[in-house]
């Protein structure tokens, strides 16, 4: 493809996609050259398409056909907008308003009243959208969104992944151009090691510097490759990344392999993310047959293509050099470093290798300057974060942020808030490698250096927020079953270590603890965090060593006064009725599973605690709050 070529195509559909982009007065000029009256876009991220998004897209064409107006709205299944809670999203443009939780019967009426009579569906609608005076606002002045600066998200919820027409109209593939005409390899990596990129995989490694060292690296044979073996728990940026604009991985790794010599790419995705890997694949052949991969491309002379290798779901082929074993065809099991992968990667051969997010900006700083990048985010944390963020917050979704916003600012502002009237406790960052951020921490800037200061780390981008009916103790374990579990076992610190250290735990939450068990955790945890092979055995204390650092009375309250504050670990609570709220309505022990409740009607009831077997269905079904645990 040629650059006249490319820009016929980008003037063809730039105003097709910036009625999705721009203020409601422009959009609404720019529809009229568009030959749609309205454009209509369904999230069909998988957040949205588990909650139903499928039918609802199905009977909106349906009823669109139904009364004649398929011909001048048009349809488009995008990736995520971020607002997971409140799936299936439908969105209308050009006024943007913002349809939430949709039903196949509120799409028909949404057809019938807004879209064929003119009259909003307001009860319909995502309630913050609607104001007091009953004026609507778009999405992007909602809490949610307004101090959000996407970046790697730029496309997603914007573009239909499975046109590649729409990414060209959003500047696709002008970055490729300008490294390949207009750039050597050598200034290409100087822009990205000047915008202060770093890898948003978890260790945070300048970009630039990782593709400096391949480019130099002696070999005939070099590669790229890109990690999107997403497996903290909770943790969803890269898939969504994938699902919602796939082109722009597949253009930032051919920039990186102009940069360092390379001429065959390997994306390893899990095989859990079927629509991703779906919409990679469609992408990858829209690619080569508009020439962005293949021969010669651009007229250069520079090869490059990319294949796609499924991963079984092993968390620990997240780490590197596991994740190239098993490309390689093996089991994946980390190697020893050094050689590092840029010296001595897949196959032996020199190798880039960055995640999903990563690869996402690259394009934006090859087009806009490693000055326009620089200025954001913070002296040693440049740029923006993507944040999947999860547990007990109102807005659950897909976050990005400026590096350096404060935790406050996500939860409060972003997040909505902690629901139910809860108190925030703590929020855990860096996944099953990272720690736990406390309420006294909360101003806290999210940055790499600032949250390893405090005993956490960026990871990935997962963030689980907890209020205070979450027990640390019980947290920490939960992230030890789930290395325990994902152990490949080469090595026996984290082999033995992880296990002996979810033993302790385990004593800890069923009564069992001792007051040397502290110790015991510290002690294995220094011996893991220095000899185990990968950073999987290497980070796992970490979610013990945050708790026990900021939460330790939690600690001394289940080894020495056996009792679980939060009501969480079964062993160390009993359910108690107070007879003075206790209204005999009989509601509980009509429910209780093993008839441990006894009482008569207007009477106070009682729990034999013998029979109780901890579920919690009492306490959940009294509506006068007359039980609780002691």
């Amino acid at each position: 493809m040629t650059i006249e070529e490319l820009n016929k195509i980008k003037n063809e559909y730039e105003d097709l996609v910036k009625v999705r982009k721009v203020v409601k007065e422009k959009a609404e000029e720019l529809a009229k050259n568009t030959g749609y009256r309205k454009q209509i876009l369904v999230c069909g991220g998988t957040g949205c398409t588990s909650s139903g998004s499928k039918k609802v897209l199905k009977t909106l064409e349906e009823s669109l056909k139904k009364y004649g107006l398929d011909k001048e709205i048009l349809v488009v299944r995008t990736g995520c907008f971020g607002l997971c809670s409140l799936g299936p999203i439908m969105i209308v443009y050009p006024e943007g308003y913002f349809y939430a939780q949709t039903n196949p019967e509120g799409v028909k009426r949404i057809v019938k009243e807004h879209l064929r009579d003119g009259v909003v569906c307001r009860d319909l609608l995502y309630q913050e959208t609607v104001i007091d005076d009953n004026t609507i606002i778009s999405l992007s002045e909602t809490n949610f969104y307004k101090k959000q600066l996407r970046i790697a998200l730029r496309n997603c919820g914007v573009i239909d992944p499975e046109n590649i027409d729409e990414y060209i109209a959003t500047d696709g593939y002008q970055a490729l151009y300008k490294v390949l005409t207009s750039m050597t390899p050598d200034e290409v990596i100087q822009e990205v090691l000047d915008s202060g990129l770093r890898g948003r995989g978890g260790g945070g490694f300048p970009t630039g510097r990782k593709w400096m060292f391949a480019k130099a690296s002696q070999g005939d044979i070099k590669y790229v490759a890109c990690n999107a073996d997403e497996g903290d728990p909770g943790a969803f940026m890269d898939r969504s990344i994938l699902e919602g604009d796939p082109q722009c991985i597949i253009e930032a790794m051919a920039i990186a392999a102009y940069a360092i010599g390379a001429q065959r790419g390997f994306v390893y995705v899990r095989a859990e993310y079927p629509i991703a890997v779906q919409r990679l694949t469609i992408a990858l052949e829209q690619a080569r047959e508009r020439g962005f991969l293949g021969e010669n491309i651009f007229g250069s002379g520079f090869n490059f293509d990319i294949e796609i290798r499924l991963g079984a779901g092993a968390f620990v082929c997240g780490e590197e050099t596991a994740l190239m074993t098993s490309i390689e065809g093996n089991r994946g099991e980390p190697r020893p470093r050094p050689p590092f992968p840029a010296v001595k990667g897949l196959f032996g051969k020199p190798t880039v290798l960055n995640n999903v997010e990563t690869y996402a900006n690259i394009a934006q700083i090859i087009l806009n300057g490693s000055k326009w990048y620089a200025s954001m985010g913070t002296a040693t944390s440049k740029g923006t974060k993507v944040f999947a963020l999860g547990g007990k917050i109102t807005n659950v979704g897909l976050v990005e942020i400026p590096m350096g916003t404060t935790l406050r600012e996500i939860i409060e502002e972003i997040g909505g808030g902690i629901p139910n009237g809860k108190k925030f406790k703590a929020a855990q960052t860096g996944g099953p490698s990272g720690g736990c951020i406390p309420a006294e921490h909360i101003d806290t800037p999210i940055d790499y250096d600032s949250l390893i200061a405090i005993g956490s780390m960026m990871g990935s981008g997962g963030m689980i927020i907890l209020d205070e009916d979450s027990c640390m103790v019980d947290i920490a374990k939960f992230y030890l079953e789930f290395t325990v579990d994902e152990s490949c076992g080469k090595c026996t610190p984290c082999r033995v270590g992880t296990r002996r250290l979810l033993e302790i735990l385990t004593k800890i939450t069923e009564g069992k603890g001792e007051p040397e068990d502290i110790d015991k955790i510290d002690e294995l945890s220094k011996h893991m965090q220095c000899s185990s092979l990968c950073a999987l055995g290497q980070t796992a204390p970490n979610p013990i060593l945050s708790t026990m650092k900021f939460f330790r009375q939690e600690y001394i309250d289940h080894i020495y006064n056996k009792t679980c504050a939060a009501g969480v670990c079964k062993s160390l609570i009993r359910y108690e009725i107070m007879p003075e709220k206790c209204k005999g309505c009989t509601l509980c022990a009509r429910n209780c599973p093993a008839g441990a409740i006894t009482g008569t009607v207007r009477n106070p009831h009682v729990i034999d605690t013998t029979k109780c077997i901890k579920c919690g269905v009492c306490m959940s079904n009294c509506k006068f709050g007359a039980i609780r645990t002691v």
